[in-house]
């Protein structure tokens, strides 16, 4: 499939090269014949080279790899120095070598004006290949090798007008290309940031609506048996009541901290006597899948080997430790202030 980049190369060339042929052209009586074909050669070879040749090598075949997409800039990639300072040398050798080629009568006739033209198409491409100061160098040289040779009038009757339009437009192009370039990168990022924010909160959404669903299958029955019984509960139905209540607290103050190990061992703990607190405070949101898997089977471990009273479960803000389980137990029915620890256990990462 032919590429736009491709279509334009080959217009650029077929360009440059008419306007060369004009060139060809001459009479057989001029001082200097050799040096057309020199100048033309020479005028030729630099704006092919210009049109093809990449930062990385000749035609882009010494290099495979390119940065990142969104840190190239729009349009044609920036001209090798060498290259660029090849383009103002031509333009600086092409109006004196044809000028003494042609001689003094022939200086304005077609075959020894084809340079302000071609000129002006060679720099018009050193500036869309990003080298403006190069190219306008390469236009003040033109200006000032016509003017001596020919004078300032005929060069703008003969051409130079036009040069120096195609060059600015071509530096107008270049920047309009460049600030698309940004605008584009710029919604680029906010369509990216919507996007995440837009993720973020369907995952939030989801996490809630699978609490309130867990909710639900937890509180529901015992709800129902509330209702049936008009609130006349016994002993076992107010035993039942309670574990629901810390289920749900579970649920919504650590939910990252709980798997069917652990809600398995929660629910014995209760129903051996102990208040269990549970609280994630994002300690483990940038935890994976498996830590989180090797985190909540220690808890669980420890959680079946408590005979506390009272036991509180805490995510960690130590860069180490993941989860801090705290046991406390009763003396004489109550809590004292310093000795009722019994249970100290800091699960770390693994």
């Amino acid at each position: 499939m032919v590429s736009v980049r491709r279509v334009l190369l080959g217009l650029g060339v077929a360009f440059t090269a008419y306007l060369a042929a004009r060139g060809l052209l001459w009479p057989e009586e001029i001082p200097f014949p050799v040096l057309v074909p020199a100048v033309l050669g020479l005028y030729l070879a630099t704006t092919w080279l210009c049109l093809f040749v990449e930062p990385g090598g000749v035609f882009g075949g010494a290099t495979s790899r390119r940065p990142d997409a969104s840190q190239i800039p729009a349009g044609p990639t920036r001209l090798p120095l060498w290259a660029a300072v090849l383009a103002v040398a031509t333009a600086v050798i092409a109006p004196t070598a044809i000028a003494l080629a042609a001689g003094p009568g022939a200086r304005t006739d077609p075959f020894a004006t084809w340079y302000i033209g071609g000129i002006g198409a060679l720099m018009m491409i050193v500036m869309a290949r990003r080298r403006p100061w190069f190219a306008w160098g390469g236009m003040l040289a033109l200006a000032v090798g016509c003017t001596i040779w020919m004078g300032l009038g005929e060069a703008l009757a003969l051409g130079l007008v036009g040069s120096l339009v195609w060059v600015a437009a071509a530096q107008l192009v270049v920047l309009s290309l460049d600030r698309a370039a940004a605008d584009t990168a710029q919604l680029t990022e906010l369509q990216q940031a919507a996007s995440a924010l837009h993720g973020a909160q369907e995952g939030r959404r989801t996490e809630r609506r699978v609490q309130v669903q867990r909710a639900l299958a937890v509180a529901g029955p015992v709800l129902t048996r509330v209702i049936s019984t008009r609130g006349d509960l016994d002993a076992d139905g107010r035993l039942e009541a309670r574990i629901a209540e810390g289920r749900l607290r579970d649920e919504l103050r650590g939910p990252r901290l709980l798997d069917d190990d652990v809600r398995h061992a929660l629910d014995e703990v209760r129903r051996a006597g102990a208040t269990v607190t549970v609280l994630d405070e994002g300690g483990l949101d940038h935890v994976d899948e498996a830590t989180l898997a090797h985190i909540r089977r220690e808890l669980a471990e420890t959680l079946r080997g408590a005979t506390s009273r009272r036991l509180y479960i805490r995510t960690s803000p130590h860069e180490s430790v993941a989860v801090t389980v705290v046991g406390r137990q009763e003396a004489d029915g109550a809590l004292s202030d310093d000795d009722s620890v019994d249970l100290w256990r800091e699960i770390p990462y693994p």
